[in-house]
C-alpha cells in the first residue's frame, strides 16, 4: 500500500523501510525545493474529469476545464513491498521501538516540501517547532531573507495555488476604510441579504435546481454566489460549520451566518483586516475564535484574536497574541480549541486563552522542549512539541496531553529522533500521523489514555487518502482538519484511494491491534470519505460522478454497506463537483458544501462564483 496522494508525509506506515526492496521500482529522488511551496488544500472528492497527472517539479498543475481553478496535484507512487516483507534488519520506528517494515514506501512530493505539511519546509528553514534550523541560512538575517524571497516566489511561481486571475485594478492588500476600522474591531451587522436574489444570500435559482429532481433524491435548499469584493489573489475560506439552524463560513475580512433552510444571510461580522486562522471546530455552545492579521501591510502577523458566537453572530472579546521574542519570532499562529481553552501557537511561542472571556491562561513551556501546535475537542487538549538536542540534525518531537486550564503536560510521549508529528486524526481516541522527513517515511499510531503506544495501523497494500487542509502557513502547523479519516471507540476508519470510476473502500482498523477489521465499499463506482463519527456510526460523504449525484451516508460499527441518508440530485452533480477544495458540514438533517477558496479572473466572474450549496430531505 502507498501513501495518501496529496496531504500526507511520504514514506511507509510503521517503521522506516527501503521502498526499493523486493524488486520494486526505485523511488525517484526528491527534487530540492526552490521555494517555500505549499500544496493547496485537496478536496476529498475527485474532479468529474480524470485527475490531471502530476507535472514536473515546481510547475503548476493545469487548470481544470470549465471551472477556472487549478487542479489539485494527485501524486502517484510506485507500489511498495507488501506489509511484513522481510528487511535485512528491523529498524527503529518513530515511537522508539523496533518494528516490522511498514507498507507505504512512497515518492517525494514533486511540488516541493512534504505532503501533509501545512507549511513549506526547505533547506535552511527552521523546523516548525522552532528548532535550531541549520543549513546555509543560519541566523535571523538569512531566515528573514528566505521569507521575503518566499513571498515573491509564492506570487510568481505558485500561482496555481493562490492566484485566481489578473485583475490589476483590484488591490493586492486590503486597506482599512476608516481609522475606526483599525481601532474599533469587528462590526456586527443586522440580518442582510434575505434571499432577494442578489449576492451571497441568493438561493441560486432553487426552483430550477430542483426541477429535475427525481424520486428519492434530496432537495437543494440553496446555492449561493460570492458577494465579497476580493483582492486579486482571491481568498481562502474557513468553514463551513453548522450551529443550530445556521451554517457559518468566514472569508477575507468577514464571518457570516446563513439560514440552513434557504441560504439567506442571517448575520455578518466584519473584521478590520484579513482572516488568517480558525480552529477546526467551534467550542461549546458554538463559540469560535478567529485569527486575523494585525494590519494591512504585506507580511502582517496573524496575531489578533476575535471571539464570535456562531449562533447569534455576536462579536465578543478580542485581543492581541503577545509578540513572540527571539530569533525565530516571525511564526504564523495556528488556533485550536480544547475544552474551554483556545490556543494560539507557532514556531516560537504558545499561549492558551479562556474561550469565555479571553483571559490568558498559560504560556507554553520555553525550555528544551516546547509546543508548536495544538489539537483539541470538547474536553481534551493535545500538544505537539519539539525538543532541542545536541545534534541539530536529530531534533526530537513529542506528543502530549495537557491540562486545558494550565497548559501543563499530563504525560508526554517522545517520538524517535528525526520523526515529526504531522496531524492528529482523532483526539479521543488519540490517533496521530507522523513522518520522517529525510527518509520519506510515514506512520499512523494510536496512543492510550496514558500516552503509551496502543497500536500502529497496518495498512496492507492499499493506498489511502486523508485530505488535510491548512492553507499557506509560514512555519506554523494545523494539526486538525482532515477528512478521509475518523475514529471512535476501538476503531479507526480510513478511506482507500482508487482510480476515477472505481469504488473505493472505507477500512476499519482495530485500535488495539492496528489490524484491519472490515471494509465497506462505496456505491456506484464512486468515492466515499469519512467525515466524523455520528451517533456511534461513521458519517461519510460519497462524491458525485458525471451520471451520479453525491450522497451522505453512515456506516455501522460492524461494517456492511453504507446507509444513504441523503441522495443528492443527479441533475446538479456537475455543480456539486465544481467547488474548489471543498469543505463539508452536516447537521440538522442538512448537508452543506462550501468552496475552500474563492478566486476569479475579473469582477464579473468573481460575483458569479458559486460559494456554497445545501441539501436536505
Amino acid at each position: 500500500m502507498t501513501q495518501p496522494p496529496s496531504n500526507q508525509p511520504p514514506g511507509g506506515f510503521g517503521a522506516p523501510q527501503d521502498p526499493n526492496q523486493g524488486g520494486m521500482p526505485p523511488v525517484p529522488p526528491a527534487q530540492p525545493p526552490q521555494m517555500p511551496a505549499q500544496p493547496p488544500q485537496v478536496p476529498p472528492v475527485p474532479p468529474q474529469v480524470p485527475p490531471v497527472p502530476p507535472q514536473a517539479p515546481g510547475r503548476p498543475p493545469q487548470a481544470q476545464p470549465g471551472y477556472g481553478y487549478p487542479q489539485q496535484p494527485q501524486h502517484q507512487q510506485p507500489v511498495p513491498p507488501p506489509y511484513g516483507y522481510p528487511q535485512q534488519a528491523a529498524q527503529p520506528g518513530p515511537y522508539g521501538q523496533p518494528q516490522q517494515p511498514g507498507p507505504y514506501g512512497q515518492q517525494a512530493n514533486p511540488y516541493g516540501g512534504h505532503p501533509g505539511q501545512t507549511q513549506p519546509m526547505y533547506p535552511g528553514a527552521p523546523a516548525p517547532g522552532g528548532g535550531s534550523g541549520g543549513g546555509p541560512f543560519k541566523g535571523r538575517t538569512g531566515l528573514v531573507a528566505i521569507v521575503a524571497a518566499a513571498a515573491v516566489l509564492v506570487a510568481g511561481v505558485t500561482t496555481w495555488a493562490v492566484v485566481g486571475g489578473g485583475d490589476d485594478d483590484k488591490p493586492t492588500v486590503a486597506q482599512p476604510t476608516s481609522s475606526s476600522s483599525t481601532t474599533d474591531g469587528p462590526k456586527p451587522t443586522e440580518s442582510v441579504d434575505q434571499g432577494d436574489g442578489s449576492g451571497d444570500g441568493d438561493k441560486g435559482g432553487e426552483d430550477d435546481l430542483n426541477a429535475a429532481r427525481q424520486e428519492g433524491e434530496a432537495k437543494v435548499n440553496f446555492l449561493t454566489t460570492n458577494d465579497v469584493d476580493l483582492p486579486r489573489n482571491g481568498s481562502e475560506v474557513f468553514g463551513p460549520w453548522i450551529v443550530g439552524d445556521t451554517v457559518v463560513k468566514a472569508m477575507y475580512k468577514g464571518v457570516s451566518g446563513y439560514s440552513l433552510a434557504d441560504g439567506a444571510k442571517k448575520w455578518s461580522v466584519d473584521l478590520p483586516f484579513k482572516l488568517c486562522a480558525a480552529p477546526a471546530q467551534p467550542g461549546a455552545n458554538g463559540i469560535m475564535v478567529f485569527g486575523y492579521e494585525e494590519s494591512a501591510k504585506d507580511g502582517a502577523k496573524c496575531s489578533m484574536l476575535q471571539q464570535i458566537d456562531l449562533k447569534t453572530g455576536k462579536a465578543g472579546w478580542k485581543k492581541a497574541v503577545p509578540k513572540p521574542q527571539g530569533l525565530f519570532a516571525f511564526s504564523d499562529n495556528t488556533l485550536a480549541i480544547g475544552g474551554n481553552t483556545v490556543t494560539a501557537a507557532g514556531s516560537s511561542s504558545a499561549y492558551g486563552f479562556s474561550l469565555t472571556d479571553g483571559k490568558q491562561l498559560f504560556t507554553g513551556p520555553t525550555g528544551d522542549c516546547k509546543p508548536y501546535a495544538y489539537a483539541g475537542d470538547a474536553t481534551k487538549l493535545i500538544a505537539a512539541g519539539q525538543c532541542r538536542t545536541s545534534d541539530v540534525n536529530k531534533e526530537q518531537h513529542t506528543i502530549s496531553e495537557v491540562d486545558p486550564a494550565t497548559g501543563k503536560a499530563k504525560w508526554t510521549y517522545r517520538l524517535a529522533a528525526t520523526w515529526e508529528v504531522d496531524k492528529v486524526y482523532s483526539v479521543n481516541p488519540l490517533v496521530v500521523s507522523a513522518f520522517q522527513r529525510e527518509q520519506k517515511k510515514w506512520s499512523v499510531v494510536a496512543l492510550k489514555p496514558d500516552g503509551k503506544v496502543r497500536s500502529e495501523i497496518q495498512g496492507g497494500k492499499d493506498k489511502y487518502a486523508p485530505r488535510c487542509g491548512g492553507g499557506l502557513i509560514i512555519f506554523g502547523r494545523n494539526l486538525q482538519g482532515c477528512t478521509g479519516v475518523a475514529a471512535g471507540g476501538d476503531t479507526f476508519y480510513m478511506a482507500t484511494d482508487t482510480s476515477y470510476g472505481t469504488s473505493n473502500e472505507v477500512v476499519a482498523f482495530d485500535l488495539n491491534t492496528g489490524k484491519p477489521k472490515w471494509r465497506s465499499k462505496a456505491p456506484d463506482e464512486q468515492q466515499m470519505s469519512p467525515l466524523r463519527m455520528e451517533g456511534g456510526e461513521v458519517l461519510a460523504y460519497v462524491s458525485p460522478k458525471y451520471d451520479k449525484g453525491g450522497a451522505v451516508a453512515t456506516i455501522a460499527p460492524a461494517g456492511g454497506a453504507p446507509k444513504i441518508l441523503l441522495k443528492h440530485p443527479v441533475s446538479v452533480a456537475q455543480i456539486e463537483s465544481g467547488f474548489f477544495s471543498a469543505g463539508y458540514a452536516y447537521g440538522n438533517g442538512t448537508f452543506v458544501i462550501a468552496a475552500g477558496r474563492v478566486s476569479a479572473s475579473n469582477d464579473a466572474e468573481e460575483k458569479e462564483t458559486k460559494t456554497m450549496m445545501g441539501f436536505s430531505k
